[in-house]
């Protein structure tokens, strides 16, 4: 830890978000695994109470229980709610589709959040960075293929995930997040518990399920008690989940979010690896063309955002 603190604030802040990453793709990866087999609600409420625990751990040896006192509890619960609608896209959608494409799928983020900046905080944006928003969603759409044989309306999905996860990026930044990583973990946590806990008691009992489609067949099935091994996969999703979490927050608390937002691209390779090992998943042709757009575009738009708030503060 000693040596860690020699690092620049911007190093270790990129340090944290690709080990978050790492994490997350973990997380994903196994819930992708058991989404034939169990409910997502189910999967949901499990990692949260797992997560909910390895979090107040983490709260209890690194920092104290003061973390816990807030003044704007309304918002983080709001801020969480918009986290687990965003995951809860993103995962319908990864159960369908090949890890990367989801994950590629997801990185349409920045340019809702970016579209979202006039009429939500009053920022103006350019033409370069319209332009940016145009090539990426063109990336979006040839990884979507909406005319081609294979195509399902669950490609939406991750899109989806992307603009409520924008959503809740734009809440924060008009309200401000003062609070610890462990802070912000903690009202997710509690945050997932309540949405699966309510979710399993509509729809536990599976008598919605009468649709055939994978998606769906993972929202709506009937509860099954998970074996030994699977629920050691679930505890393993949770802790990487909370970790990944945890990492993530504090990236963007001692980071400069323009410094440290362009290496959210380097969890693509991590989903890459991880689904050609588990899966045989590789990427072709258009889906090569389609990430390599969004992921171009995306980063004019995080430059361009870096020079606007740099000009701001002179």
């Amino acid at each position: 830890m000693q040596q860690f603190s020699h690092f620049s604030r911007n190093t270790q802040a990129i340090l944290c978000l690709t080990s978050a990453l790492f994490f997350l793709t973990i997380s994903d990866s196994i819930i992708k695994w058991l989404s034939p087999i169990y409910p997502l609600h189910e999967i949901m409420l499990l990692r949260a109470l797992i997560g909910l625990a390895l979090v107040l751990i983490l709260i209890r040896y690194f920092g104290g229980w003061s973390q816990l006192r807030t003044t704007r509890p309304g918002l983080h619960l709001l801020r969480g709610f918009l986290l687990v609608v965003a995951n809860a896209f993103f995962f319908l959608g990864l159960s369908t589709m090949p890890l990367a494409t989801a994950v590629t799928l997801f990185f349409s983020a920045p340019f809702f959040i970016c579209m979202f900046a006039r009429p939500f905080l009053g920022e103006s944006v350019g033409a370069q960075r319209w332009l940016a928003i145009a090539v990426g969603m063109t990336g979006v759409v040839i990884l979507a293929n909406p005319r081609g044989a294979d195509f399902s309306w669950t490609i939406i999905l991750p899109v989806l995930a992307a603009l409520t996860y924008s959503m809740m990026v734009m809440m924060t930044r008009k309200l401000g997040i003062r609070d610890s990583a462990g802070t912000m973990n903690f009202y997710i946590q509690i945050s997932f518990l309540w949405f699966s806990t309510v979710s399993g008691i509509l729809i536990g009992h599976g008598q919605f399920n009468v649709f055939d489609e994978p998606a769906l067949d993972f929202l709506l099935r009937s509860w099954l008690w998970p074996s030994f091994a699977d629920f050691q996969l679930i505890a393993i999703c949770a802790s990487a989940a909370a970790a990944g979490a945890y990492l993530l927050s504090q990236s963007y608390r001692i980071g400069e979010a323009s410094a440290v937002a362009p290496f959210e691209y380097s969890s693509l390779p991590f989903a890459v690896v991880v689904g050609f090992v588990l899966w045989g998943d590789l990427p072709g042709l258009r889906e090569y063309i389609g990430s390599a757009l969004i992921i171009c575009s995306g980063l004019v738009v995080v430059y361009s955002e870096s020079r606007i708030r740099r000009k701001a503060r002179l």
